[in-house]
């Protein structure tokens, strides 16, 4: 039996990689970790995502598979005899999740920027505002569910979880509570982080903290 090359080529504080970590690590596949340093990127990271040049891209046997969802998807089909399925079998509540997984990747990163990276009151109240607005439109489709994907964690839940490790920095620079405007949300994220393959996954939250607070001062100088 030949054996499998799997290799997970990211950057440790990412989000978008700490998702591929959690579906991985959830299918039990076996892999290699390379950690790209995206400050200084190498020429093998142009070679395997020479559309994007960014993290995370998937090696599977030889070849690369790249954009967070993307590969989820991939890891799904790809291992589709290994439990659990991410994607839902109905074709309607497949769309949903889809469509959801598609709002939090285009919306939320973005939006929380301008939390920690922008200057003055205003600007910042307003990334807080864009945030929560968002938060709590997915908070109400979580309702009163274990996870998004029903008893188990689902296409959503692996899509939004690993913004939680930046939760502290959002309030922290933002001065507001998560759990205070969002608390069944807030809930949901600590029964993820009961998965083992959710707190292998992502980063300490203060070390995202003091991550992002140097890199404010390198955007700023």
């Amino acid at each position: 039996m030949v054996k499998e090359e799997v290799v997970l080529v990211s950057f440790w504080s990412s989000p978008f990689g700490s998702r591929v970590k959690i579906a991985l690590e959830e299918k039990g596949i076996h892999y290699e970790y390379k950690e790209e340093d995206l400050f200084n990127k190498s020429s093998y990271l142009s070679t395997i995502n020479p559309v994007h040049n960014k993290v995370p891209v998937l090696i599977h046997n030889h070849r690369s598979i790249c954009e967070s969802l993307n590969i989820i998807e991939y890891i799904d089909e790809a291992w589709s005899d290994r439990s659990p399925q991410f994607l839902p079998s109905d074709p309607h509540q497949r769309s949903q999740a889809r469509f959801w997984a598609d709002f939090i990747d285009k919306q939320l990163y973005e939006a929380s920027k301008k939390i920690y990276r922008e200057k003055g009151e205003e600007q910042v109240n307003n990334g807080k505002k864009e945030v929560l607005r968002i938060l709590k439109l997915v908070e109400s489709e979580l309702g009163e569910k274990a996870f998004f994907g029903g008893d188990n964690l689902g296409f959503v839940d692996i899509s939004l979880i690993p913004f939680y490790s930046r939760f502290y920095t959002w309030e922290t620079f933002g001065k507001f509570s998560i759990e205070e405007e969002c608390p069944n949300l807030v809930a949901w994220a600590k029964r993820c982080m009961q998965k083992q393959s959710v707190a292998n996954s992502l980063p300490d939250p203060l070390k995202i903290y003091d991550f992002i607070v140097s890199l404010n001062k390198y955007y700023h100088k």
